[in-house]
């Protein structure tokens, strides 16, 4: 019950942003700013309460440029990486657009979507068959096609000198072919982080 007050909170939220008539312009916004991370990956579909949960921590570092002059839309460029002892850790490349409609100064709503790219790793040493015997296959998994979606809310606190703005995202995840016998695998990644703007990057 917790967990769907909390998501429908996050969406009622965001309607209003959708909604919302004024866009305020971010006058000291700067391109490039340093992003940073901290995650909870899950192996799940979108909103359901096993996704919900504290477990499988991971880091996450990027940056990201404006589309427009009023920095409401962006790319942004991400490298994660995501601990998971049970289905073995990932390093996830990521790219995303991102719409941010302001709610009323400072906060804003955010949806992203893009695509990305995900390096596995199995939890423990595999071994092959060959002529010989078992060959070590060691713990590295394979690379895989991601296509993130997500939403979010933050707060612009804007200076001249530097400003933070922190964020929380909620992101779900389609991996392909993780399972040989399932073309499209369900993740989430619970993201709580920061960009980190500076004078010297200003436009």
């Amino acid at each position: 019950m917790k967990f769907k007050l909390i998501f429908s909170g996050l969406l009622l939220l965001f309607l209003i942003a959708f909604q919302s008539r004024g866009q305020e312009v971010a006058k000291d916004y700067r391109n490039f700013p340093l992003t940073i991370t901290v995650q909870f990956q899950n192996f799940a579909v979108a909103f359901k309460k096993p996704s919900f949960s504290f477990q499988n921590f991971g880091l996450g570092i990027g940056t990201e440029v404006s589309h427009t002059s009023g920095h409401n839309w962006v790319q942004e460029f991400s490298i994660w990486w995501s601990g998971n002892k049970a289905m073995g850790n990932g390093l996830y490349f990521i790219t995303q657009a991102a719409w941010r409609p302001y709610i009323g100064n400072p906060m804003f709503g955010e949806v992203k979507a893009g695509i990305g790219y995900k390096i596995s790793y199995r939890p423990g040493e595999s071994f092959s068959p060959s002529p010989n015997g078992w060959v070590s296959q060691g713990k590295k998994g394979k690379g895989m096609l991601v296509i993130p979606v997500g939403v979010g809310l933050g707060v612009h606190s804007y200076s001249e000198s530097f400003y933070s703005s922190p964020f929380v995202n909620y992101q779900f995840l389609l991996v392909k072919n993780m399972n040989p016998d399932i073309p499209w695998s369900p993740e989430t990644v619970m993201q709580f982080g920061t960009r980190n703007h500076f004078e010297s990057w200003k436009d």
